[in-house]
């Protein structure tokens, strides 16, 4: 069978119904962030990172930590489009559209997973270099 026949490629204007298909793209991806973000909150308040060293550590180790879940919420989002990408019967002239970008989209969204950690880090990193990382610590605040 012609691939673009399968999944029914042809040209799709952008409709409201490609919009909504983002939202649900841009709120499923912003989830990823939220499961990984809140464990490592967690992760550094239980631990206290104190040097660059630790911070890139609990940040290691809280996204490996979240890492399944993520991949499990794109996964089941991945293959729960399938079948609309494939379908032919009535109503697939809306669904079809509204799939297109979120199907897209997850496989490109699973970059969450990683750019969350990283900017998580980088932002951790800058408040320990600018002494607002340790509450309590004037000899850091004291010594610039």
């Amino acid at each position: 069978m012609n691939f673009r026949d399968l999944f029914q490629i042809h040209q799709v204007n952008l409709s409201v119904a490609v919009w909504v298909g983002f939202l649900a793209l841009f709120g499923i991806a912003s989830d990823n962030g939220v499961i990984i973000s809140t464990y490592l909150d967690q992760s550094f308040n239980r631990r206290q990172p104190k040097t660059i060293a630790d911070i890139r550590e609990a940040t290691v180790a809280a996204g490996a930590r979240r890492i399944r879940p993520a991949m499990m919420t794109a996964a089941t989002t991945i293959l729960a489009l399938l079948p609309v990408l494939t379908s032919t019967g009535r109503g697939s002239d809306i669904m079809v559209p509204m799939a297109i970008p979120s199907f897209g989209g997850m496989t490109l969204a699973i970059i969450t997973t990683f750019v969350v950690p990283i900017l998580y880090s980088i932002g951790a990193e800058r408040q320990l270099g600018n002494g607002l990382g340790r509450k309590g610590d004037d000899a850091a605040v004291s010594s610039k």
